[in-house]
């Protein structure tokens, strides 16, 4: 009889070892916690249920001015867009953020003029980490058949990286980013920890895949870090003398 139950207690022990070494499927499975239920838009446009509205195409009221953050942003809305206003500077968000998804469109206007970095010149600065122009850009401009320097077109990280591929419509015609921003972190001496990292899609097409940032954009010389925490998005008034441009349906999910 124990010459039995050994052989039934070994047998278990094979059969339990084997289902293991063949890969039980139950003991990879992962059940808690569970992902947060969000509801996406109905197109790829539309705020999904847990993002932060920046502008919906009634006003400005989640922007205020970059040369004094205590007054309002003056650039025009109509027509479900806001369109720079020249000569009243850059405009960013009340709210500071870290990391963070972006979903922004823009137009550059049918009539657009100039040539090269002076045809439809704006940008998107993920982080408005100074009073001055200083963030991390994404290069917003005409580049349907207008030639410039290759990381300085639309969908270029301004100055740092090429994008992937040259993906602009007509002037005239609405575009769209889809931004994922992993903001850089810093030693409690100002000393930079880990870069920032930028993932773009341009009207749905990746222009930029997990791109190691160097610093903040600068338009002479090499860029550079500066400690810096949560910080405003902000979109820029080039003072190019060309057409001015317009976004609309601008949302953000924190991360």
């Amino acid at each position: 009889m124990k010459n039995k139950f050994l052989t039934l207690f070994v047998t278990a022990i094979f059969c339990s070892c084997f289902s293991f070494a063949q890969g039980d499927p139950k003991l990879t499975e992962v059940w808690t916690p569970e992902p947060i239920k969000v509801q996406p838009g109905k197109t790829n446009s539309d705020a999904p249920s847990d993002a932060i509205i920046l502008f919906d195409g009634r006003n400005l009221d989640e922007w205020v001015s970059t040369k004094d953050s205590t007054k309002p942003a003056l650039w025009t809305v109509a027509k479900k867009a806001i369109t720079v206003k020249k000569g009243t500077g850059n405009i960013q968000t009340k709210k500071s953020f870290t990391d963070y998804q972006l979903h922004i469109e823009w137009r550059i206007p049918a009539n657009i003029t100039g040539s090269g970095q002076a045809r439809g010149n704006s940008g998107v600065f993920l982080a408005a980490t100074g009073p001055g122009d200083e963030g991390y850009e994404i290069q917003v401009l005409d580049n349907y058949d207008n030639k410039t320097y290759v990381n300085g077109q639309a969908a270029s990280i301004y100055k740092q990286a090429v994008p992937l591929a040259n993906v602009c419509k007509k002037p005239g015609e609405w575009q769209s980013y889809d931004i994922v921003w992993t903001a850089p972190r810093f030693n409690e001496d100002g000393t930079i920890k880990t870069n920032g990292r930028i993932t773009a899609l341009q009207n749905g097409v990746l222009v930029q895949n997990n791109v190691e940032v160097n610093g903040i954009t600068v338009y002479i010389g090499k860029p550079y870090y500066k400690k810096h925490g949560a910080a405003p998005i902000k979109l820029q008034d080039h003072g190019d003398p060309s057409e001015p441009i317009s976004y609309r349906n601008i949302w953000v999910r924190e991360l």
